[in-house]
């Protein structure tokens, strides 16, 4: 089923990202295949272990099978994702349209409100604020997220990481994933 909730949101910039990442975007799809995930040791991986079982990201392996289901609903574009058998499910819910709207990630009680840098046909996250459990914080209380997805080699890379002040780069998972249109 077509969308044009992506394209709506990114108004003029929406032909700025790779064709690949719109047409993704106006139909969905699954991508699947191999992420490396990447957790911090000593005090650091604390944290890293924390937020891979807040998000249920294994940590047991660096390799892990991956896919995400990406599929338009009436209540937003939601991101079904699988690492090995564990899901971190994600529904993206436009709040206005580029410049000035957001997307509003909900997972579990985690709420991100975000907005997207175009670069080089890429798709970049850029977090704005941060709730947990209905309750607004200031993003420094929280790990910044490094985020974002973009073609390379006809394949789809994307990678998340979580960083800390003075401790870095606490978690991270990413790859080059096989994209699945839907029949």
């Amino acid at each position: 089923m077509s969308s044009s909730l992506v394209s709506d949101w990114f108004c003029e910039s929406f032909g700025e990202l790779h064709p690949q990442l719109q047409q993704l975007h106006k139909i969905g799809g699954i991508l699947a295949g191999k992420v490396h995930v990447k957790s911090a040791r000593g005090f650091a991986g604390y944290f890293g272990r924390a937020i891979a079982k807040k998000f249920s990201i294994p940590i047991d392996a660096q390799q892990q099978l991956f896919s995400v289901t990406i599929t338009h609903q009436s209540d937003g574009l939601h991101w079904d994702r699988t690492f090995n058998a564990r899901q971190m499910k994600s529904v993206f819910l436009p709040v206005g349209n580029k410049p000035g709207g957001y997307w509003l990630e909900t997972t579990g009680d985690v709420q991100l409100y975000l907005t997207v840098d175009v670069k080089d046909g890429g798709w970049y996250w850029r977090c704005l604020s941060v709730k947990y459990k209905g309750i607004t914080f200031p993003l420094w209380l929280f790990p910044r997220v490094n985020a974002y997805k973009k073609i390379e080699n006809e394949k789809y890379s994307f990678y998340v990481g979580f960083n800390l002040p003075v401790l870095g780069e606490v978690l991270s998972y990413g790859g080059l994933l096989e994209l699945r249109m839907p029949q």
